[in-house]
């Protein structure tokens, strides 16, 4: 067990004996939760049996509003600055006094559940929701009583969400009346006003993106891993929309987890107990799998239906582009049943190109594979955050900067002595984006495609082909795929303006450049010499 330092709470009456709440439910049933939230007329009955609930203002994470105290712990380990913005101890104390007190003579629901499929490192939570949906999303998100026994009096952190209670900025320090904190002294982190549930999901992911690293010397993940039928693990990074749900979702492979992973003593093993699932165009016939997981016990958010029926519309994104499905892991068909696995054999970082100038499928250097995983680029999803309509060219430190804690170099530096030790293990550079032409000139590169780049990629189909390095960037082209027109896999070629595109990718790589002078320092000679040439 994972402790950080510190042995477990044990009194488990502490906090509760404070809220004096009106009634309190724990560890209740999916079919109780989905009841309940039927009565308080919180949500509705899809045709498919899911619980449709919508999150109100919030329909994605709110990243400038997620606070980290500082404190002994934290102040000279937390890599302080745009994306971990420190908070006091005294407005924490604060803050959770009033939600205390705001939680008097309401109705709450506790869980109590798992983060990490490994025994080793295993932290047990305690979930404390205002709303019995949100309970719900515990249960299908994290891993559940039923598969470790989680006792109720030994629990090493606890998630406190209370969206209903409003802050106010000019006297409680937050930036707005939302807010996400995450004390690691107290092992808490506190939720208000905000009923979005991928803030509780990403909320653990940051907690646990600080003790695996610091603590244990292991490298947190953002990314999705499934396994084939010898054993064999293949990693899936990216950000939110660029895939690593659906292209792990795989009939021929087991799916190890959609989204957060560990990597220790050469095994992978998931955060999570469940998937969260972007549904936006869901189809049968794309993702077979996800859509079939759509089942009485699957939680469907800011979802709409089709007139005068339970029809979910998929298409509709009238609410957010980011409609969400959250359920348990076992409901996909191929999910391995304890969700851990082998060290990888091939690693694929995904990539939403906006600029339509890199290779569907590349092979990566070790040096290269460095590189792009401190650059991390990719372009932001419509509806994955506020704000967000239409995709925004970013670069993200190891595909999921905006959960760091700590100095991305030391995330880079764990990879690459998993790299090291582990010398099978081949990285593929992976555009999920455009092709063609830029945004808003180009197309987005077609599922089927990829999908079968990824499978040549596993299968060993591009071991013997021959590959031409791309002119600026480097990465490995391979010249020929099964299943694939030869003319996709140079991006070159698919567009109509040959100069147009040189253009194009002189600006991406000075794009680039200028991001990675922010780690030059720190930096091996060797992984900059991975930075394209203009």
């Amino acid at each position: 067990m994972l402790h950080s330092g510190t042995s477990f709470i044990k009194d488990s009456s502490d906090i509760l004996s404070k809220l004096k709440a009106k009634k309190v439910y724990t560890d209740l049933s999916p079919q109780e939760l989905v009841e309940q939230t039927l009565q308080l007329k919180q949500g509705k009955l899809s045709s498919s049996g899911a619980l449709c609930v919508d999150t109100g203002k919030f329909t994605g994470r709110s990243p400038k509003d997620k606070f980290i105290v500082k404190d002994n712990i934290t102040e000279h380990t937390v890599n302080w600055g745009e994306i971990n913005l420190p908070i006091s101890p005294e407005i924490f104390d604060n803050l959770y006094t009033k939600i205390i007190d705001y939680f008097s003579e309401k109705d709450i629901w506790i869980r109590y559940v798992q983060a990490c499929a490994s025994e080793e490192y295993a932290v047990n939570i305690r979930v404390i929701n205002e709303t019995p949906w949100a309970n719900l999303f515990c249960n299908n998100l994290f891993i559940r009583q039923e598969n470790n026994g989680i006792s109720q009096a030994k629990y090493d952190w606890q998630i406190i969400q209370a969206p209903g209670f409003l802050a106010n900025p000019q006297t409680d320090g937050t930036r707005q009346e939302n807010f996400t904190i995450v004390n690691f002294t107290k092992k808490i982190i506190l939720i208000g006003g905000s009923a979005y549930t991928g803030e509780i999901k990403k909320g653990m992911f940051s907690v646990l993106n600080f003790l695996l690293p610091e603590n244990e010397n292991v490298l947190s993940m953002h990314c999705s891993a499934n396994e084939g039928k010898k054993g064999d693990v293949a990693l899936f990074f990216g950000l939110s929309g660029t895939g690593k749900t659906t292209l792990s979702a795989d009939s021929e492979r087991a799916l190890i987890g959609d989204d957060e992973h560990g990597w220790a003593h050469g095994s992978i093993f998931n955060f999570e107990g469940g998937c969260y699932a972007k549904c936006i165009n869901l189809t049968a016939e794309k993702e077979p799998q996800i859509f079939k997981a759509i089942r009485p016990g699957t939680l469907l958010e800011n979802v709409r239906f089709i007139a005068n029926s339970n029809l979910v519309d998929f298409e509709d994104a009238s609410v957010t582009e980011n409609t969400r499905a959250a359920y348990p892991i076992h409901f996909m068909d191929n999910a391995k049943k304890i969700s851990n696995g082998a060290g990888p054999k091939n690693i694929f970082f995904l990539t939403c190109d906006a600029f339509g100038i890199l290779p569907p499928i590349s092979r990566l250097t070790k040096e290269q594979a460095m590189y792009h995983f401190i650059s991390g680029y990719t372009a932001k999803v419509a509806g994955t955050e506020v704000g967000i309509t239409e995709p925004q060219t970013v670069f993200s430190a190891c595909f999921g900067n905006v959960f760091l804690p700590l100095h991305p170099i030391k995330y880079a530096e764990l990879l690459g002595k998993n790299l090291e030790k582990n010398t099978d293990v081949k990285v593929w550079l992976i555009n999920t984006g455009w092709s063609g032409g830029a945004y808003g000139i180009g197309k987005r590169i077609n599922l089927t495609y990829t999908r079968a780049m990824i499978a040549a990629a596993i299968n060993g189909d591009l071991e013997n082909v021959e590959y031409i390095a791309h002119d600026v960037f480097g990465v490995l082209k391979p010249q020929s795929c099964p299943n694939v027109p030869s003319e996709i896999l140079n991006p070159r070629k698919a567009w109509n303006n040959n100069e147009a595109y040189d253009l194009q990718a002189t600006k991406l790589a000075k794009l680039f450049i200028e991001n990675f002078k922010k780690y030059a320092d720190k930096a091996s000679t060797d992984i900059l010499s991975a930075a394209p040439k203009i």
